[in-house]
């Protein structure tokens, strides 16, 4: 399998305006997470994704490839379709969030090996390592799954409900990392928004809705991101450790 990773980098953040470019220990915070993806054997070809010539200009300063794309894309995913029309002849291409500068090559490594089986079309990751703290948190994704591990839906409630005594089931928070087949994204750049996906303002759940299968694959390996410039001081340390 031919692996397009792609990092999807936007400069505007209404939570923390310029953050790709935040400067962590020395080096800025895309430089982490596209340094970090590329210890991995199974990448082939790495791409920054992005809208901003700031973040095109420091990605090219250390080496690394960029494309620019367009400013009227509303997701991460929407960018990977588009550098995905650049490079036709990879297989799989992996959806990389820009904000994870400790990213863990072996979650991206489980991720890709998913699509050892053939009919697995969409790939994400997911842990049992959930908190009742987060399982509460809207912003903490939960999924569920079926028999083959593929998922029935993701939701910011809480999924299964809990509400009934002596419940004990393994709930799976949605880790973040997407990768698609070429076939699949061709797929997804045409469907349309549906009111599931609205109301839990997950894109996933088009997909699902339209008929794509999601495959989940668990990990126990959980690395933090930066979405508030509360989150800054946490990576540091352990950056320094």
């Amino acid at each position: 399998m031919k692996v397009l990773g792609v990092i999807p980098s936007r400069y505007e953040s209404s939570r923390f305006p310029g953050k790709p470019l935040i400067d962590l220990d020395g080096k800025s915070m895309i430089r982490r997470v596209y340094e970090g993806v590329s210890q991995s054997s199974k990448i082939e070809k790495l791409v920054v994704a992005t809208d901003n010539q700031r973040i095109a200009d420091e990605v090219k300063s250390f080496g690394g490839d960029v494309m620019m794309t367009s400013s009227d894309h509303v997701s991460g995913t929407e960018r990977c379709i588009e550098v995905a029309k650049n490079y036709s002849d990879f297989d799989i291409l992996i959806n990389i969030q820009g904000d994870e500068p400790l990213v863990d090559v072996v979650q991206i490594e489980q991720l890709i090996n998913a699509f050892n089986e053939e009919q697995v079309q969409i790939a994400t990751l997911a842990s049992k390592n959930i908190s009742s703290v987060e399982l509460s948190n809207p912003n903490r994704i939960k999924v569920i799954t079926d028999a083959q591990s593929n998922a029935l839906y993701f939701s910011r409630s809480v999924i299964p409900n809990n509400s009934i005594q002596g419940n004990s089931y393994s709930y799976l928070k949605h880790i973040g990392l997407y990768a698609f087949t070429k076939q699949s994204l061709n797929r997804i750049s045409s469907m349309t928004s549906c009111e599931l996906e609205r109301a839990e303002s997950l894109e996933q759940l088009r997909w699902m809705y339209h008929g794509e299968k999601i495959k989940v694959v668990q990990t126990t390996i959980e690395t933090p991101n930066i979405d508030a410039p509360e989150d800054v001081e946490k990576v540091l340390s352990l950056l320094r450790k």
